[in-house]
């Protein structure tokens, strides 16, 4: 997982209200269509090197950013407190989560599941475990009122197995969320997952409302096993052609940025155009903040990446 990655909901839904810096204007306005949200591997650096704790990420998003509404990542989950494998639903971890992140006024938007098994793989026994393994995360969700998991349909097998195996555990993976008022979306996540002719065909033939995509700005590498251009890709699929055609699926936008320039500007992706794209497309929801620079610090880029997005939007 190295390249990316879980009982308030209507109030800050409705307000959507996100503040920049000390002199606290409005990032966007109340009645926009578009709400922000910050995503938890923006950090993964920080995390991992321990000087953020999970715990923490949703006070760190509304104290130093302004932003109410947040996506974990399951791989963060408990650290050296708790086996997320094991117990991603430990009443008190969990508890704990859901107090802070009350108590700072964050939403809990979305939860990235990753590394639980191939959910496009042909191996049927495989397929269905990784089925199960994701219903502990759907639970851990609900506890925390999230509305939505993103889940990867990574697998072996050709293109057309795994169409056919993807849409069988999208099928049982939405009733399972289903039931508990949950959304399960999919990221274009590298390998076919990138082809969003692939994808679309898989959302039409899943057909369930609570199932959709989650564009991602930056992951339309099909030759990479997680898709991201960062490191160059030897086939690309068309990133504002990808986009577009996943938005009509959308329940969430990942506007991903990389390293940026000395004008605060992204030199591997036109965000004029994929702003606008997402504009025109009529998209009403949450467009998750992911910075996934190597070079520059992250507080530094997801604050790059904010008023990026501003800056067009």
């Amino acid at each position: 997982m190295k390249t990316r990655r879980t009982f308030i909901r209507q109030s800050l839904i409705g307000a959507g209200t996100l503040m920049i810096g000390a002199s606290m204007r409005p990032f966007i306005s109340e009645d926009s269509d578009i709400k922000f949200s910050l995503a938890e591997w923006s950090f993964h650096r920080e995390i991992e090197a321990g000087k953020l704790d999970h715990l923490d990420f949703p006070v760190k998003a509304k104290k130093e950013f302004g932003i109410s509404a947040v996506e974990y990542v399951n791989g963060f989950f408990g650290g050296k407190k708790m086996d997320f494998r094991k117990a991603a639903v430990n009443s008190a971890y969990l508890g704990e989560l859901l107090k802070r992140s009350k108590d700072a006024g964050v939403f809990n938007h979305l939860l990235m599941c990753d590394d639980e098994g191939p959910l496009s793989t042909v191996v049927e026994k495989e397929r269905l475990a990784a089925v199960e393994n994701h219903k502990k995360w759907i639970d851990a969700a609900k506890f925390l009122g999230c509305l939505t998991i993103r889940v990867n349909l990574h697998g072996d097998g050709d293109p057309d197995g795994r169409k056919k195996a993807s849409i069988d555990s999208l099928g049982r993976l939405g009733e399972m969320a289903g039931k508990s008022g949950l959304n399960v979306v999919v990221e274009n996540h590298g390998s076919v997952t990138s082809d969003a002719n692939w994808l679309v065909d898989v959302m039409k033939q899943v057909g369930r409302r609570n199932v959709g995509t989650l564009p991602d700005f930056g992951n339309f590498c099909i030759s990479q096993p997680w898709g991201t251009i960062q490191d160059g890709c030897d086939n690309m699929y068309d990133i504002y052609k990808g986009v577009e055609q996943l938005l009509p699926f959308a329940k969430g936008v990942s506007a991903k940025t990389y390293d940026f320039d000395s004008n605060g500007e992204q030199p591997k992706l036109d965000y004029k155009r994929l702003i606008t794209i997402v504009k025109t497309s009529g998209f009403k929801g949450y467009m998750g903040i992911e910075f996934e620079g190597n070079t520059q610090p992250e507080d530094e880029g997801v604050r790059k990446t904010r008023a990026l997005i501003e800056k067009f939007l």
